[in-house]
């Protein structure tokens, strides 16, 4: 597909790992990989419980880079793939991969299992100023203890899940990255017709969201099966691991309680009221009696600029340089070092995402860039994330990743960041409402829509456990239940909206992820606060909890800027502050007016 926004050439360069998928250095590493592995496993199964902590450290460091090595090729074989999924060569290296890592961890899973069965006392050892490095990894480990189970069984899952449910999460991935949708008498990508609904000409937008809905319609019922089957294999899993709620397994990799986040989730549906505030004034503002669901995203008629690649680089770069020129630095080897794939092409998959690959290496960035404004916060937004994994690799395999709660922090923080810059620079009312309003719909889909989609996971979850297999129609019915009461009166959700959860793939990928999005931006509103109060002096803090990783419990690193999550009234806080974005928009509209 022709572009001309300057990104088609943006590719990147994934010769870090390896050359090509037939480089000979593949097979040889998988194999050494598995050696090193059956090597460890004679060495240390059995005595766990026995090692010194000097011991236990040397056995840390070993494991670390073994699964160092496979982690290489989890990221070659998955980046690789992403960009086209339609081929079957890369479909065939990522299968390969996926089953070398289930027997990998077969292989290496004894060594979680004797840790988490010591007793407290003995696995204090984890404190002696040995084991420093992996201090917070090995407590995080002993939190699962409850919920593992024993090495025959753990085995059996591990293996069964390369044929099912990450068999299933592929074919979901290839089969919604595969479907084209017709746009101005030509078949396109997705990413084609959703930029549509930012049109200002409402015709456009009803026609684009009607051709999303006549796209997926004839596939629906497939991915209701995919869903289905999936919803069906975490009811199963959560059983035998003694998860008492489906949302459980996920809080605790996120270093959370089910409390803590039904907390979230409650001040913000509590506060859906803002939702229904503003967009009776975006209603009033594009002069119709009625919104419908293709008007959400309607831009204002002054915010139709569209960016090439390299201004919006600029721009990224140069607000990222303003609040600190480290941040700056580290996010300009994205560019120079061709860690970014930008350009929308058949058969890629949708979306955006960095990936923090090994720390070995570097991240890489994916995204599908069509030069709207949108696509330029996404690139802050994907560019924070990387800046936090590349500042993070200094902790190794076992310290560097995050939360997924506090890995959103550094992405929505990048795009305020550029957000900022951009108001300052206008000086024109027009242009300043148009962006405030289209900042406050990014901070509505990242807030209210994630926890209107979160209560969408939460009642198919349930109602599958309860209902057995869900209908298309019953999937619909909840997701326009829960979409519905998000808006309010404020907006008309027709029928046919009901099927678009069907392409959403963090339901599939990392069942009751939605949340941490909400968490991040929360967080964010607040640390940016901070920022304006202090200046300067909070940019070095701000990188060295970037810096931080997963190398300590989250609330022990957002101590360092001054952020305590344990306070009852800190998502009032971030929600406070949204309700006064909207009065400042109240503002401006007197202004233009």
């Amino acid at each position: 597909m022709s572009q001309s926004n300057g990104s088609e050439n943006v590719l990147w360069d994934l010769s870090v790992f390896y050359a090509d998928p037939a480089d000979p250095a593949i097979p040889r590493d998988l194999a050494e990989a598995q050696a090193a592995a059956e090597r460890f496993a004679e060495r240390y199964r059995g005595r766990v419980a026995s090692l010194s902590a000097a011991e236990l450290a040397e056995a840390l460091r070993e494991l670390e880079a073994i699964y160092e090595k496979m982690g290489g090729l989890s990221a070659y074989a998955t980046l690789h793939w992403t960009t086209n999924t339609a081929d079957p060569t890369r479909g065939a290296l990522l299968q390969r991969i996926n089953e070398a890592d289930a027997k990998l961890d077969q292989t290496l899973l004894f060594f979680t299992l004797e840790w988490t069965q010591l007793s407290d006392e003995a696995a204090r050892i984890a404190d002696d100023p040995a084991l420093s490095r992996y201090r917070h990894h090995l407590h995080k480990q002993r939190r699962y203890r409850p919920h593992l189970l024993s090495e025959p069984e753990e085995k059996l899952l591990n293996e069964k899940a390369v044929t099912g449910r990450q068999a299933w999460a592929r074919f979901f991935e290839e089969t919604v990255s595969g479907l084209r949708y017709e746009w101005e008498g030509q078949l396109v990508p997705q990413a084609v017709v959703m930029r549509q609904l930012y049109s200002p000409e409402r015709e456009v937008r009803r026609r684009a969201a009607d051709s999303i809905t006549a796209g997926l319609r004839p596939h629906v019922r497939t991915l209701s099966y995919v869903f289905n089957t999936l919803l069906a294999d975490k009811a199963s899993e959560d059983r035998l691991r003694r998860y008492p709620t489906w949302l459980s397994a996920r809080n605790l990799a996120n270093e959370t309680t089910d409390q803590a986040v039904q907390t979230l989730v409650d001040a913000v549906t509590d506060r859906y009221d803002i939702v229904e505030r503003y967009y009776a004034l975006k209603r009033r503002l594009l002069g119709v009696e009625e919104l419908f669901d293709y008007d959400r995203y309607a831009a204002l008629p002054s915010a139709e600029t569209r960016y090439t690649w390299q201004s919006a680089r600029q721009i990224v770069l140069d607000a990222f340089g303003a609040f600190s020129p480290q941040m700056a630095d580290v996010a300009r080897q994205f560019f120079d070092q061709n860690w970014i794939h930008a350009p929308v092409v058949p058969n890629k998959s949708g979306g955006a995402f960095s990936h923090p690959t090994v720390p070995s290496a570097h991240p890489f960035i994916m995204l599908n860039y069509t030069g709207a404004a949108r696509d330029v916060m996404t690139l802050a937004h994907e560019l924070g994330h990387g800046v936090h994994q590349y500042l993070a690799r200094q902790h190794g395999l076992f310290g560097a990743y995050t939360p997924l709660t506090t890995a959103e922090m550094a992405s929505v923080f990048g795009e305020m960041l550029v957000f900022n810059d951009l108001m300052a620079r206008e000086s024109n009312p027009s242009a300043r409402l148009a962006m405030l309003a289209s900042k406050i719909e990014d901070t509505f889909a990242t807030v209210f829509r994630q926890i209107s989609m979160n209560r969408f996971e939460d009642a198919i979850h349930t109602a599958r456990r309860a209902e057995g297999e869900l209908s298309v129609e019953r999937f619909s019915a909840l997701w326009l239940q829960t979409q519905r009461a998000m808006f309010g009166a404020s907006l008309t959700l027709r029928d046919d909206y009901g099927i678009w959860w069907s392409y959403v793939p963090h339901f599939i990928r990392t069942p009751g992820y939605v949340y941490a999005y909400a968490f991040g931006e929360l967080l964010v509103l607040a640390l940016f606060s901070r920022y304006k109060q202090e200046g300067a002096a909070f940019a070095p803090r701000y990188l060295e909890v970037l810096a931080s990783g997963g190398s300590e419990a989250p609330e022990r690193i957002l101590a360092k800027v001054g952020v305590d999550l344990t306070d009852p009234t800190f998502w009032a806080q971030g929600l406070q502050i949204i309700d006064d974005m909207i009065n400042d928009l109240e503002a401006l509209t007197v202004q233009v007016s």
